[in-house]
């Protein structure tokens, strides 16, 4: 007869030994999902069916649930989860006189759910095919003509759009993006927003991410976006529509700023549609800089208001004026290392990389355009 504590043990961990190994249901679902995961990631058509089929119902139901609970839990799950991972061993040896061995494997064991967890909640869409090839829009490569005629174009568009934002309607720009997402959706290969209203939380240490220079996030636990509680009310909408690209399913950051930019510019709302043009900004300017010579640069920086470049001065001190350069350097390292082992060869460079797919969105659409006109 088993000694009571090992018979609560047996009833309540049901196990059995394969080749000297001891096998829980635990360890065979973890194990089970854990090998979906590693399929999924190196088989292209696994991970399709995935951001395809199954991340729609993931997502809406893992929101569904965060939405209900008013402060970021995303947020609070990591900071718990390292605390626990640091923590756990010093209690687990000096408190319950537990094996290194034991202890260390513990501590796998948990990060081996979390890894499990992130990539089955939100991380396999990392697997999805990208936007050329989920939207059948032709990558159009860098032309002096076809950069200029995009910048000529952004930059009457930029001033045009310019408005002074002083503040934030929250309400207008939640319901001005999910129209803006429904409406883009079938043409340009992403998800419909899974709720009429989205619910977007305040980062818990909005400090300290300022001090790397972050803006906002999405939270893949439990699928939720957060913002940054300092981010300017010029840079609200198109951060919003940003993080809510990520929340359906985009993950590469060039791809979250296109959407974001789609979705902000197509707004009535003139405050909506003025942070969309501004929010790419700098990667214009960092893509004209880079592609022409100085006194052309100079032409081009010319023709943009100076009150337009004045904002940008400005938010540029203010956020340089919370940043941390040992902080943000050592989280710049660890978000490209992040970004390049989940498929974003270019890490975080891939951010400038949406003038790229604005260059080949606007180059396809005045073609389909064009040939409209000639079978009319």
């Amino acid at each position: 007869m088993l000694p009571k504590s090992d018979y609560l043990c047996s009833v309540m961990k049901p196990a059995f030994t394969l080749f000297g190994i001891r096998l829980t249901v635990g360890r065979l679902v973890l194990a089970a999902l854990l090998l979906y995961v590693v399929l999924a990631l190196n088989i292209p058509s696994a991970g399709e069916y995935y951001a395809r089929y199954l991340y729609p119902f993931i997502g809406s139901f893992l929101s569904s649930f965060s939405k209900t609970i008013p402060f970021a839990i995303g947020d609070l799950f990591i900071a718990l989860s390292v605390a626990g991972i640091l923590l756990y061993p010093a209690y687990a040896r000096c408190i319950r006189k537990q094996k290194w061995k034991h202890i260390l494997l513990k501590d796998a064991k948990y990060l081996l759910w979390v890894y499990v967890w992130f990539y089955l909640a939100w991380g396999l869409n990392y697997s999805q095919k990208d936007f050329y090839e989920r939207t059948h829009i032709p990558y159009t490569a860098y032309t002096p003509e076809n950069f200029q005629k995009f910048v000529d174009n952004y930059i009457k568009n930029l001033n045009s759009s310019y408005t002074e934002i002083t503040s934030i309607d929250e309400a207008s720009v939640c319901r001005e993006s999910v129209r803006a997402y429904n409406q883009i959706s079938d043409s340009l290969g992403v998800h419909r927003p899974f709720h009429q209203s989205p619910r977007v939380k305040t980062m818990l240490f909005t400090p300290l991410i300022s001090m790397v220079g972050v803006t906002g996030s999405m939270a893949p636990f439990f699928c939720e976006f957060t913002l940054n509680g300092d981010l300017l009310p010029v840079q609200y909408p198109a951060t919003y529509a940003h993080e809510l690209a990520h929340l359906l399913g985009i993950t590469s950051e060039a791809e979250a700023n296109f959407y974001a930019y789609q979705v902000c510019t197509r707004s009535q709302v003139r405050g909506i549609r003025f942070s969309g043009y501004l929010s790419v900004l700098a990667h214009v300017l960092g893509n004209a800089h880079r592609l022409t010579g100085e006194e052309e640069y100079a032409r081009l920086f010319s023709r943009i208001r100076p009150e337009i470049i004045e904002l940008a001065k400005k938010n540029s001190e203010y956020w340089m004026s919370k940043y941390n350069p040992v902080i943000g350097d050592i989280q710049d390292w660890i978000y490209d290392l992040y970004l390049k082992g989940n498929k974003i060869e270019s890490g975080r460079k891939n951010y400038s990389e949406v003038v790229g797919l604005l260059i080949s969105y606007e180059e396809w659409k005045n073609k389909a355009g064009c040939a409209v006109k000639v079978q009319k």
